[in-house]
């Protein structure tokens, strides 16, 4: 389903990159070792739409498709070809350059999202929001490094936010605080 530069993308687009990412992903689980990796970038979609409550087409087509080149045989030339150069290039700002160790990585994915659109920080909140989520089913030892990592984004996203990231940015942190309370013994 190539997309013409003029053409605006559309729900059918949404309904395309969830197959595509579905078939992208097939075979990957999730660190549980038991859940589809797929379902991930299904509730990353939903949680934009559901919860954030944007309804954008593009943004909905990125969250989708946002692990695809970081995390398959996908490249930007084939999201261009199929859903715009624009959405290709929200999915590049939300790929981490694996070929950096992982230091140099973090800081420059960071850098990228502080500067990306805030479409692009939507996506990554809701990226974070459902690690959040399911970082129950982690090892217990892998728990507070997924909470390092969201706090991370948090801050860095945090700084300068724009109108549209207020109510993403509050649902993120208040998630962030509860899985951060310690569990009673």
């Amino acid at each position: 389903m190539p997309v013409p530069m003029e053409t605006t993308i559309t729900f059918r687009h949404v309904l395309d990159a969830a197959a595509f990412a579905a078939r992208a992903h097939q075979g990957q689980l999730r660190k549980d070792k038991q859940t589809p990796y797929v379902s991930h970038v299904f509730r990353v979609c939903l949680i934009l739409r559901d919860l954030f409550g944007f309804n954008d087409p593009r943004m909905l087509c990125a969250a989708l498709l946002h692990d695809t080149v970081e995390d398959t045989t996908t490249d930007f030339d084939d999201l261009a070809e199929r859903y715009s150069a624009e959405v290709a290039h929200w999915v590049a700002l939300l790929t981490k350059d694996k070929r950096l160790p992982e230091a140099d990585r973090e800081a420059a994915y960071l850098r990228g999202l502080q500067a990306a659109p805030w479409q692009v920080k939507a996506c990554k909140l809701a990226d974070v929001y459902d690690n959040l989520l399911d970082m129950t089913g982690l090892p217990p030892e892998r728990q507070p490094h997924t909470l390092q990592r969201a706090r991370h984004y948090l801050d860095g996203l945090s700084e300068a936010p724009s109108p549209e990231l207020k109510r993403p940015l509050e649902l993120a942190w208040q998630l962030w605080r509860e899985r951060s309370i310690e569990p009673e013994a």
